[in-house]
Formats: C-alpha cells, structure tokens, sequence
C-alpha cells in the first residue's frame, strides 16, 4: 500500500459473485480509519444514520464498551483480525487497474462507507505499535445500489452466530503459554475427573464423556466465578506471559493496594507452581458445601438450584468472604476451616428451591446475602 498525491494504492484481487464485482484488499488501519472517518464520527455523536440502516430500519449505535474492548485488544501480542472489513466506496472515489491489479483510492474524509466492521476500526484508533503496523483485509464494493448494501448488512447480522463461551474456555487449554483462562480451565477439568472431588461429573467440559444428568454447572460459568478471584485483566495478563514465556523470573504485578483482597487468590497464580494451591482452595471449599448439604449439592433436580449456576454462583460469591475471614496467607484454608464458616448456617437442603431462590441474578444475590448474614462473618 502507498499514497500517491492524496490517493491510497492498494494491490487487489478481483472477485465475482452474484450480487457483482468486489475487490479484495489490504489497508493499514490509520488509512483505513480516515477514509472510513466519518460514517464512524455520525454514530458516535447520534446527528444521523448510515443510509443501510435507514434502509432496513435498524439502528445500532457505536458501542462504547465494546470499542474500548477492541481498542485493548488490538495491543495484545497476538491481535489480528482475520475476517474482512466490508466497505463500500463510489467511483467519482476510486479507480481500478485490471493490469496492475490495483485500486488506487482517494486519500480523504467521508470516502468509504462501512457496511461490517465499524467497532473493529474505531478500536483501531487505539492501536500504539510503533514497530509493527496494523493492517486489515476490506472487501471493497464500488458502486453498491443501495439495496444491495441493506442485502449485505442484513445478511451479516442475520448469519453471525456466537461462539459459545464454554468453547472458548476450551480452547485455551492449547494456550504454551500461562495465562488465568488457561488455569481456570485446567482446574475445571481437574476437579470434574477426579473421583473424591466435590465436582466430580458436576462440569460440562467440551469434548468428554462424562454422565450428562449429573453435570450441572458450564465449563464457563466455574471459569468466569474463579478467574475473577486471579486477575482483574485476563487479556493483559496472558498478553504478559506471552510476551515474557522465555523470562521465567519476570512476574506480573500482584495486584494495586486496593484490590489484594478481591483477587485473593492471585498470589497463588503469579507462582508457576502454584496453581494447586488455587485448585484445592476451591476444592476444600465445596468439600464443606458438600458435607453440609449433601443432597441439594449432591443430586441434580429440577427444583434444586444449589448445585446449578444459581447456587454455584451464589457460593463462589461467598467464597471470597469465607476466604478473606479464616485469613490465612501462608496455606491454603483447610476444609475444617470452611466447614466452621458454614456451621452457623441454618439453612436446609429443602431451602435450595426455585420458589425460594429465583433462577438467575436476584436467586443468587439472595441466597449470598443469606449466607452472609447466617455465617455471622461480619458480625
């Protein structure tokens, strides 16, 4: 790619489908974001829409948070965008050179019109590599009819579909390198194969064998409620070990003063050898779950919640008070200690209903609040 007396050059391949001609090309992300500049601008600052989503009556706004979330991924290790940016462009901007198989694009605002891809480019406004560039693969469509862009961008929307969360949990277990997801995930699959443990057969793990009638609680529902005891930014931290896996005596920072006591269970990750010690604290824990209520965390019913996300995510929420109570910082906290926590507590297997826990947050912020106040912790 070059610029040419305020034109972009970029090498193309030329496709044919059914709705036309489309050019396939790469662009660096800073010309890109340019040409692309105002259509972005307009969502953001809400003064019109793009004419596709006046065209099929949708209206979606630039989200925030989401281009924040992309603006910190795009300075990971290992950030790339493998699919296409689809815009489209009108000739009185671009021309093409069948010969030399190159568009050569007018280097200025308010050119290319965003049909897929806006919080992709808008987080690329983040972007710090100053050795490296980013550059990303558009599909350029010159000359677009209206409705054939409403097609477009309808059809994309329709057909995506997400990935599901427990998959990528998963997936992490291929990760060389260390990172909290990849910890979560081996404890998961730890603690669910073996035999004595408290969630043995209790997690859908991807990919086994396991008895699925006794498999309550998702692979990514127990990794989400113990990685967040591990680090306040997983990314980060995998980008960390990524960047540093041939500096064994380089470690991430603890934590910030103020959240030692949330991430109790860090000090235990930033020691390699150490993820045991994470492992068995969660599992002495739920050894007293399960020696105190034995049936509702033991038997899958459909009227029990205890041992399904309701009552798991309940648990792991009392966890970190429990935790933070018994106080120990050179071992991890025995079961007898757990069990001592939880033997003022009066409620009984029969409570764990879904009359009296409501399935979803409000059951869960209840059931931890009782136990909060029957444990006494703070009292």
């Amino acid at each position: 790619m070059e610029n040419q007396a305020q034109r972009v050059i970029v090498d193309c391949l030329e496709a044919t489908q059914p709705i036309g001609h489309m050019y396939v090309a790469v662009i660096d992300s800073g010309a890109l974001e340019f040409i692309s500049y105002a259509d972005v601008r307009r969502l953001e600052e809400g003064r019109e829409n793009r004419e596709v989503e006046d065209y099929i009556g949708i209206q979606r706004e630039l989200n925030k948070n989401r281009e924040r979330e992309i603006g910190k991924y795009v300075n990971l290790v290992d950030a790339t965008f493998p699919n296409s940016i689809i815009l489209s462009i009108s000739s009185e901007h671009v021309t093409y050179d069948a010969k030399e198989k190159q568009l050569s694009i007018e280097y200025k605002d308010n050119v290319a019109k965003v049909l897929d891809g806006q919080h992709r480019i808008a987080g690329l406004r983040s972007y710090e590599g100053a050795e490296h560039t980013f550059q990303c693969i558009v599909t350029i469509y010159i000359d677009m009819e209206l409705e054939d862009q409403a097609i477009v961008f309808a059809t994309i929307n329709k057909e995506q579909k997400s990935v599901s969360n427990s998959l990528v949990a998963d997936l992490f277990a291929f990760a060389e390198s260390r990172s909290p997801q990849k910890t979560c995930h081996n404890i998961a699959r730890v603690l669910t194969k073996m035999p004595d443990s408290p969630f043995y057969k209790k997690i859908k793990i991807l990919g086994t064998a396991n008895n699925k009638e006794s498999e309550s609680i998702t692979q990514d529902t127990f990794v989400k409620s113990l990685m967040k005891y591990i680090s306040k930014d997983p990314q980060l931290d995998r980008d960390f070990y990524k960047r540093n896996k041939n500096k064994k005596d380089k470690k991430p920072e603890y934590a910030e003063l103020k959240d030692e006591n949330k991430l109790f269970l860090r000090r235990f990750f930033i020691d390699d050898d150490s993820d045991i010690e994470i492992a068995q604290s969660v599992w002495n824990y739920f050894y007293a779950v399960n020696e105190k209520w034995p049936k509702a965390w033991g038997i899958v019913q459909n009227n029990n919640i205890l041992n399904k996300s309701t009552g798991f995510i309940a648990l792991m929420k009392f966890f970190k008070d429990a935790y933070l109570k018994i106080g120990i910082a050179d071992r991890v906290p025995s079961k007898e200690d757990f069990a001592a926590i939880f033997e003022p507590i009066n409620l009984t297997e029969e409570d764990f209903n879904t009359q009296k826990y409501l399935p979803g947050t409000k059951g869960q912020s209840d059931l931890y609040n009782d136990l909060l106040k029957q444990s006494k912790i703070y009292n």
